[in-house]
């Protein structure tokens, strides 16, 4: 029996394209992928910030991925914007009893424009019941520092904050270091068990379109492990997939903040599978 690779998104709708569900479906699609999704809460934004956040009841963000998980079954769950502790347990409940292959934990704690997006109760249960359940989870060097107390600067602390993010329990770090100082982008993946992180570099580009990176790369990195890439070849790609995704959007307006790249600067069939591959 043929098939698609499915991934599922869980995260917070923005209603100017640009982010959350609507970037992940867009990164999904763009590189093979059959995307499916479970709305967390609806956002009230655009591309100069963020204005309300209305919570989905954890009840019916529980439903929405048992009816993914228990009919089209994905490989993969990719975990965007969780505003309360109740969907935080909802979340961390399904990956219990569905047990998908790969978990990518995106922490989105604050919004490219400064906003808070997550409440203060539940930063302490995604960090116990959540991260121990990762395969990988991607923070930034804002939400590394919620999660460490520290603020990294440097690849040297980098390295330090997703060691000891790793004791939360989860299998793989990656700290995006996209606001270091300097002319080029570096992010470092620390993975357990393993003593040499890998490290990413890139030169920046000049652009104010980066609207929903952070949702799209994670996206990206869940896709290519449905497509059956290893970890360290999966944050590769899918940080060259959104390297060109700047690129290919940064002389395009849209709105008058910060607009998102092109997803779809070059995309990929559909991917089909057969069971037994």
């Amino acid at each position: 029996m043929k098939k698609y690779n499915c991934v599922l998104t869980i995260a917070g709708s923005d209603c100017s394209g640009g982010a959350g569900i609507q970037a992940d479906i867009k990164a999904i699609s763009a590189l093979g992928g059959y995307a499916a999704s479970a709305i967390t809460a609806v956002t009230v934004q655009n591309t100069c910030g963020v204005t309300g956040i209305h919570p989905v009841p954890a009840p019916y963000v529980k439903a929405q991925i048992d009816a993914v998980m228990t009919d089209i079954k994905p490989l993969a769950i990719k975990i965007g914007m969780i505003n309360d502790v109740e969907i935080v347990k909802a979340i961390a409940s399904s990956i219990k009893e569905y047990r998908p292959r790969y978990v990518v934990f995106d922490p989105v704690m604050v919004s490219t424009s400064g906003c808070k997006l997550i409440e203060d109760e539940a930063i302490e249960a995604i960090k116990s019941e959540l991260i121990p359940l990762a395969t990988i989870i991607t923070p930034n060097l804002s939400e590394a520092m919620v999660l460490t107390g520290n603020c990294p600067d440097d690849v040297k602390s980098m390295t330090s904050a997703g060691e000891k993010i790793l004791e939360l329990g989860c299998n793989a770090v990656l700290i995006k270091g996209g606001h270091l100082n300097g002319d080029d982008m570096c992010d470092v993946l620390c993975v357990k068990g393993e003593k040499t992180p890998y490290i990413y570099t890139a030169s920046k580009i000049s652009s104010k379109n980066t609207h929903g990176t952070g949702c799209t790369l994670s996206s990206a990195i869940a896709t290519y492990l449905a497509l059956g890439e290893t970890l360290n070849e999966a944050v590769g790609k899918a940080k060259e997939y959104v390297h060109n995704g700047i690129l290919n959007g940064k002389d395009v307006s849209i709105g008058n903040g910060h607009g998102p790249l092109n997803h779809f600067y070059s995309p990929v069939p559909m991917h089909i599978f057969t069971e037994n591959e």
